[in-house]
């Protein structure tokens, strides 16, 4: 097949859940031996990257590269209200026109969040166009809002969400509570085809070794108001109270004001971490990922955990259920301080029994989640819809 995959950026030159999906099914349409575009973009005042440093990078020491790569700087303006959707739409522009003179070459178009929206307003104009996927992944803007801020962003994302999703002949969802949410902006389920997150299997940790420790809690993401950082930071200064006997450690960006202090239980700031490497080497230091979130759709961050071997506290939202259930962690109703503090009392209190949920992680990840598994799956559901 030949295939043109629009991006909202890849890692590593774009950091997120969504641009390391972007990344690994990038990969695997090239090596399923794909014609594959790629379109992508970097933030401002990162340097574009060259064709041969992108297909070095993906492809090192093989012969499969990309057919064609094109790069550029996201576009930028001054912040106003809905300066995201405009600047998003200037960027399906830029696609449009690479497309426009010889989108009949093409099988498919897979298109990450707003990047075919151009392209979908103008489909008319074309006899003969390629079936188009699209993929929002988490569907944030129809889940709760924490803040008037978040809430007023969300309303505004909306209806554009809602015109991109309908006029696409596949709309991608992870399952769970994103499939319903699709269904309820009057998709039709034959168009809906669920395919999980993947995580790349070089990540899977086979070798758990039980070693008695202080259990250790660990949050990764940035400083988001709809992570539930607050909650889980309130969670904390009550748990200090009564015990000692865990210790929490966050990776991401969370600024100094926003880190706390504690009497009894220690707290280890990371940092942000890019090297997956070390980014293993948290995670393997630890027991238990919580994910107190407000909305997402399957976190990326859960599948880095479970393959590592950790226990996940996520609030039940999206399709986190998908992932987490009471075999290998706990699903809270909500993300209330009082909620995520009896669930790492609960989770920690027999060590035997939490390394029961460890190994689950594992073995959920490796028959559910894994790249090749996962992506197997797409590419069936990409070819039936084709043909």
């Amino acid at each position: 097949m030949k295939i043109a995959l629009l991006t909202d950026g890849i890692s590593p030159y774009v950091l997120g859940g969504m641009q390391t999906h972007s990344s690994i099914i990038a990969n695997l349409f090239v090596r399923s031996k794909n014609e594959v575009d790629l379109f992508h973009f970097v933030t401002k005042n990162k340097v574009i990257p060259k064709d041969d440093d992108v297909n070095n990078l993906f492809f090192s020491k093989t012969k499969f590269k990309f057919s064609n790569i094109y790069c550029i700087e996201f576009p930028s303006t001054i912040k106003f209200p809905g300066h995201y959707l405009f600047n998003s739409y200037k960027y399906s522009k830029y696609i449009f026109n690479i497309l426009r003179n010889n989108l009949d070459d093409y099988d498919f178009i897979y298109a990450k969040g707003f990047s075919a929206w151009k392209l979908l307003s103008n489909l008319t104009q074309f006899d003969n166009s390629p079936k188009i996927g699209i993929n929002f992944h988490g569907y944030e803007m129809y889940q709760y809002a924490p803040s008037f801020k978040t809430k007023f962003q969300h309303y505004m994302l909306r209806p554009f969400v809602k015109k991109n999703i309908k006029k696409a002949d596949i709309v991608f969802s992870y399952g769970g509570g994103i499939s319903q949410i699709i269904e309820n902006l009057g998709v039709s389920k034959k168009k809906i085809i669920e395919i999980p997150a993947l995580i790349d299997r070089s990540w899977i940790s086979y070798n758990l070794d039980e070693k008695p420790h202080k259990a250790k809690i660990l949050f990764v993401g940035r400083n988001e108001r709809r992570k539930g950082i607050q909650e889980l930071n309130s969670s904390i200064k009550s748990l200090d109270k009564k015990y000692n006997h865990f210790e929490f450690h966050f990776m991401g960006n969370i600024p100094k004001d926003y880190q706390i202090r504690t009497e009894k239980i220690k707290i280890v700031y990371h940092g942000v971490i890019v090297d997956d490497l070390q980014k293993q080497k948290v995670y393997d230091n630890c027991d238990v990922l919580v994910c107190p979130s407000f909305s997402e759709g399957m976190p990326n961050v859960i599948l880095e955990a479970m393959s590592r071997g950790l226990a996940i506290i996520a609030t039940d939202i999206g399709a986190i259920s998908e992932m987490v259930n009471d075999k290998n962690g706990v699903l809270m109703a909500d993300n209330s301080p009082e909620n995520i503090s009896k669930s790492v009392v609960d989770i920690t209190a027999n060590m035997e029994f939490l390394f029961k949920l460890k190994q689950n992680s594992i073995k959920k990840i490796d028959k559910q989640f894994s790249s090749e598994i996962v992506f197997e799956k797409l590419l069936k559901s990409i070819k039936i819809a084709i043909s």
